[in-house]
């Protein structure tokens, strides 16, 4: 195809953005925002009736073919917030549908999260003619590449795995017109951005590019700034949404007891699908074992567990034959099970964000939703980091903390603190642990 000037396309694409920003209006259903009748039918068979904010912000944007930076955590409905106007755009120009180079390239860190992605295509795409595949680490890539060879127009992949076949010779994204990479951030942590940065080398300069990511540290800011011209920002604060939507409730407890702990409360039947997150692997499948000695149907799911067997443990927690499911941060994002009535975090994070992610798996589509939170001595100050990044208090159940460091509310006020020197051994011990 034959691409327009590109300053002089962008010019136009961020005058109509500009026009839609000034135009303030109301979105009450998907139809308004000016996707295609296949979509609107898909969207009524799913029973997806009104748009989320991101959708309302973001789907208008991309029609128009604007670079987007988005912040916003998953259960915002950003998947299909860039899903449904890339099926809307390959649909309008598909004279190069089914071709070997993949028309549009999504990246993801996590096979969770690419899965998920595939699913959305498939959901949404039902009524067209897209080709969709994936490519990820943890399975034979042989039948990965025998669906390349057959012809994709969206490509949905983690990076490891699609530089392995681009390098051997069976991916070219030499006329990929769309890149979308989601959860940047995560895939900063998890070692990615090399990857994906050696991966974009390879796409052509003309196209269209969105950055997902839910914080924005500096290697990811760069790389904003390096890969989108003149990108449209959409923010949907990960704090509001984890503030508003699910009650959130902390129990200090010591260590020992929080084993006695979880299954008082998933003796309760209200804990009728439930989540419990550790920090290490070793520790998810330890609260399995105990779990199952108490009777409760119980799966883990970690990076150590086979692309499989992670598989059915998401299937049988999404079809009710589990109750709990414990895992690390691995699925703290990119997974979307409807109806998760609980998180409860064994453990809290060391990184406050991440229980953001974590309690996000409840309290989904605007449900109602409660995430439980146990926390000993050693636990107190990555309570402190997650009370100052939502901006309010955890409601206390039962006793406060006992000792010397006794609230966050005294630790705000100097009682507490510990030294820059304890502080570095807590860190090298946590890394240790992880």
């Amino acid at each position: 195809m034959t691409w327009p000037e590109p300053v002089a396309c962008h010019t136009a694409c961020a005058r109509l953005g500009v026009l839609r920003k000034i135009i303030k209006v109301t979105i009450s259903s998907f139809a308004e925002l000016g996707i295609s009748e296949p979509l609107l039918r898909a969207l009524e068979d799913a029973d997806y009736k009104t748009p989320t904010p991101i959708q309302t912000r973001a789907i208008p944007l991309l029609l128009d073919g604007l670079d987007l930076l988005g912040i916003a955590q998953t259960g915002t409905g950003k998947t299909a917030a860039f899903t449904l106007p890339l099926l809307h755009n390959l649909e309008e120009d598909n004279e190069r549908a089914g071709q070997r180079c993949a028309r549009a390239l999504i990246l993801a860190p996590t096979r969770e999260l690419v899965i998920q992605i595939a699913d959305s295509i498939k959901t949404y795409g039902r009524h067209m003619r897209i080709r969709s595949a994936v490519v990820m680490g943890g399975v034979g890539q042989r039948p990965q590449v025998d669906a390349l060879r057959r012809g994709v127009d969206i490509l949905v992949a983690t990076p490891g795995r699609l530089l392995d076949l681009i390098q051997q010779g069976h991916v070219d994204l030499g006329q990929t017109e769309y890149l979308i990479l989601d959860e940047a951030d995560r895939m900063l942590d998890m070692g990615f951005i090399r990857d994906v940065r050696r991966i974009i080398e390879k796409l052509p300069d003309e196209r269209q590019t969105l950055l997902f990511s839910a914080t924005m540290p500096s290697e990811v800011a760069k790389l904003s700034r390096d890969i989108l011209y003149q990108p449209e920002r959409v923010e949907i604060a990960a704090k509001s949404v984890a503030v508003e939507s699910i009650d959130q409730r902390v129990h200090h407890l010591d260590a020992k007891a929080k084993r006695a702990a979880l299954a008082e409360l998933l003796a309760e039947p209200d804990f009728d699908r439930v989540m419990v997150f550790t920090r290490t692997k070793h520790g998810a499948n330890k609260v399995v074992k105990h779990l199952e000695r108490d009777g409760v149907s119980a799966e883990a799911i970690h990076s150590n567990k086979s692309q499989g067997a992670r598989q059915r443990a998401l299937d049988n927690f999404r079809e009710g034959r589990t109750r709990v499911l414990v895992a690390t941060d691995i699925a703290s994002r990119g997974i979307d099970i409807d109806d998760v009535t609980h998180v409860i975090n064994y453990e809290l994070p060391n990184v406050p964000e991440s229980y953001v992610h974590r309690i996000g798996r409840t309290a989904r589509a605007g449900a109602a939703g409660i995430a439980i939170s146990f926390c000993d001595a050693s636990e107190r100050s990555h309570l402190r980091s997650i009370e100052r990044l939502i901006k309010r208090s955890l409601i206390v159940i039962g006793e406060g903390p006992s000792g010397p460091d006794q609230s966050s509310a005294e630790t705000r006020n100097g009682a507490g603190r510990r030294s820059g020197a304890g502080r570095r051994r807590r860190r090298r011990s946590q890394r240790r642990a992880a």
